[in-house]
């Protein structure tokens, strides 16, 4: 009979150097947290310290902005408005409720870009020629209605501009790609239901889009001999004894494995009652 091989668990030596920076910035933040509580708003130590929280978790800021980059919005825009929540989530953060800040912000920092993108960015990309004329027919519709009490003719804006009646009418139409029309104010007065109503249907899986997009905020924190596993076993639907063969380690080392990274992922989600 062959020799037994004995399997020998492999050390966390092999950590990344991005994630020793993610530990790192975890550690930093618990670190600034415990300073911040014990000052009193307001105070020149209060706001270096919470400038020093901001600075430290914006790369949190630019992962969450990374999600937006097929918007056709400059990079720098969306991470300036995530900033702005990640801003909310240090002021409302409490250490005390045993819930790590990425876990807590992430949430935050997303919902605050997706506001940006609903309140502020056009439905309707514009021609960058036509932008600008919708802004001189605005100012000219606004002088006009000034000054002769009423709400100028289409000639009279291309007489003032030295533009073609088309080009006003153009302009008119693309400014329309600024505000989006409500589904339910499209039916208002007719006594019908409004057309959000009579249209669609609810998603059930919507109300999974945000736990499960903190799961995988989660699970790239793990070892990536975890991360791995836990892909072969939930994903790749394989057996503990297949993907102890598949790794070349024991099963039962597999199931270690798997209950260490349960307990991780379950201690960074733990959410007070």
């Amino acid at each position: 009979m062959p020799p037994q091989s004995v399997q020998t668990e492999e050390t966390d030596s092999t950590t990344t150097p991005a994630r020793t920076r993610g530990a790192d910035t975890r550690a930093l933040t618990q670190v600034l947290f415990g300073q911040l509580k014990n000052l009193e708003p307001g105070t020149p130590e209060h706001g270096r310290v919470r400038a020093a929280l901001i600075e430290a978790n914006l790369p949190l800021v630019r992962y969450a902005a990374a999600r937006f980059r097929s918007r056709n919005e400059p990079m720098e825009d969306v991470v300036q408005v995530g900033t702005i929540g990640l801003i909310n989530a240090i002021d409302r953060f409490d250490p005390e409720r045993g819930v790590q800040f990425p876990t807590f912000a992430m949430p935050t920092v997303v919902g605050e870009i997706k506001r940006y993108f609903r309140d502020n960015v056009r439905t309707v990309h514009v021609p960058r020629r036509l932008h600008e004329l919708w802004v001189q027919v605005t100012g000219a519709t606004e002088d006009l209605t000034t000054a002769h009490g009423r709400s100028p003719t289409t000639a009279e804006i291309a007489q003032r501009l030295r533009i073609s009646e088309d080009e006003v009418l153009a302009c008119i139409e693309a400014g329309r790609s600024y505000h989006a029309t409500s589904l339910e104010a499209a039916q208002e007065g007719d006594g019908l239901p409004g057309l959000l109503d009579r249209l669609g249907y609810e998603d059930p899986a919507l109300t999974g889009v945000e736990h499960r997009d903190l799961v995988r905020h989660l699970l790239v924190q793990l070892p990536e001999r975890e991360q791995r596993i836990l892909l072969l076993r939930y994903y790749s639907n394989l057996t503990q004894s297949q993907i102890s063969a598949e790794l070349g380690v024991s099963q039962m080392h597999v199931s270690r494995l798997l209950a260490r990274s349960f307990a991780r992922l379950r201690s960074a989600n733990r959410i007070e009652a």
